[in-house]
């Protein structure tokens, strides 16, 4: 399975571009229908674009479901979402093997636009599937080259106009159980200091407030070679000042803060900048430091665009809260791993995360030996890997 997911949308810079909607997505959907139907189980595709994959009555209630996703974030790597969505195949194999009999029902899911790297909203499908999103909000999300999600989807045979929330759906759903790639080097770094193979696996328990902002800085074009620094409205520099300050503010609050997308218009090489959009990733133990954070850096980049004689406008795209995983199913994966397996926080956001406020939801981590995580160089070890697909799988087992 890994083979063969492998090379689909694989970019030049060893990383991955399988964005919603497109070629690459595409064959990655494909690929999920024809692990369904290999092991005989009932394909479908939700009004939201998210595929599962059922084993039992899918209307009977109280199913338990896996899995995670497919796209990626622009030169992503290969462990992100994929992981979890083979492993989901892969536990439900191993459980055949051990000949466990289904009590309920069994479903693989595969979330659409998790990563939000084309339109800019993370987790789509999930958050239009518990009505976080609303059909509206979605119709209005436009990518970089100026094409709506709807037309996306509709180019896709999907009808966006039966986009939104499925409350019945969710009903049916006892539990969730997403596995995936650590994010950071928790478990590997408890490792260096252990047993030779102990920490390979961790439950989640908990998954920080995060949110994306748009920042919108207006000035004035002009010539690069004959207007004098004074006289420049550069919202280049405001933006550049804001960077910094978010930098600041993350740090002495124990919080993160990442601009890692900008804009730049006219975008010329001889022009000082007309506008500059940047946007902000901000993340934090607790709500009410996000939303200091947040406010300071908003407060910062007012001030210096005052001094710039830029404009600044502040937009919030999307904000999820602080996700609390499902004490009891938590502490129940806990039991079924022995009781000795880490339990851990994580600042990444998860289809699991959106979930959890309509039905009792867990995670699963694998251990990442360098903690990098959306980049190239994103890697577990095969054997680790393989752990993840035991564990899951006596997870389920003792779930099913």
């Amino acid at each position: 399975m890994w083979k063969e997911l492998l090379p689909i949308g694989r970019a030049g810079s060893g990383g991955y571009r399988r964005f919603a909607w497109t070629g690459p997505d595409a064959e990655c959907r494909a690929w999920f229908r024809a692990q369904a139907e290999a092991r005989g189980l009932a394909y479908e595709v939700d009004a939201n674009g998210n595929q599962w994959a059922w084993a039992g009555d899918k209307d009977a209630g109280d199913a338990v479901v896996t899995g995670s996703h497919l796209d990626s974030v622009p030169d992503g790597g290969a462990f992100d979402g994929p992981l979890g969505v083979i492993s989901a195949f892969a536990a439900h194999d191993e459980l055949r093997a051990r000949g466990v009999t289904f009590r309920r029902p069994f479903a693989v899911v595969n979330f659409a636009d998790e990563e939000g790297a084309r339109f800019g909203v993370a987790c789509v499908g999930s958050r239009l599937l518990t009505g976080s999103l609303t059909r509206e909000g979605a119709h209005a999300l436009r990518d970089a080259e100026g094409v709506l999600l709807p037309q996306a989807m509709e180019a896709a045979g999907l009808d966006p106009d039966a986009l939104g929330p499925e409350p019945e759906r969710l009903a049916r759903i006892g539990a969730f159980v997403e596995l995936h790639i650590e994010q950071g080097r928790t478990l590997a770094a408890a490792s260096d200091s252990a047993a030779a193979g102990s920490h390979r696996i961790a439950v989640a328990s908990a998954i920080w407030p995060h949110g994306r902002w748009r920042f919108d800085f207006r000035g004035e074009a002009n010539h690069a070679g004959t207007t004098r620094l004074e006289d420049r409205r550069d919202p280049m520099l405001t933006y550049a000042n804001t960077v910094l300050a978010a930098r600041k503010k993350a740090r002495l609050a124990g919080a993160l803060a990442t601009f890692g997308k900008v804009t730049v218009e006219p975008n010329g090489v001889n022009a000082v900048p007309s506008r500059v959009s940047g946007w902000l990733d901000s993340r934090a133990p607790d709500e009410e430091t996000l939303a200091s954070v947040v406010a300071q850096i908003e407060t910062a980049a007012a001030e210096r665009g005052g001094r710039d004689g830029v404009a600044v406008e502040v937009t919030r795209e999307s904000a999820t809260p602080l996700v609390e995983f499902d004490h009891a199913l938590r502490d129940r994966l806990v039991e079924l791993l022995g009781g000795q397996v880490p339990v851990l926080p994580t600042g990444a956001g998860h289809d699991a995360g959106i979930l959890s406020a309509s039905v009792p939801t867990a995670m699963l981590y694998v251990r990442n030996p360098t903690g990098v995580s959306h980049s190239p160089a994103e890697f577990a070890e095969e054997d680790d890997c393989a752990a993840g697909v035991v564990a899951l799988a006596d997870v389920l087992e003792g779930l099913v």
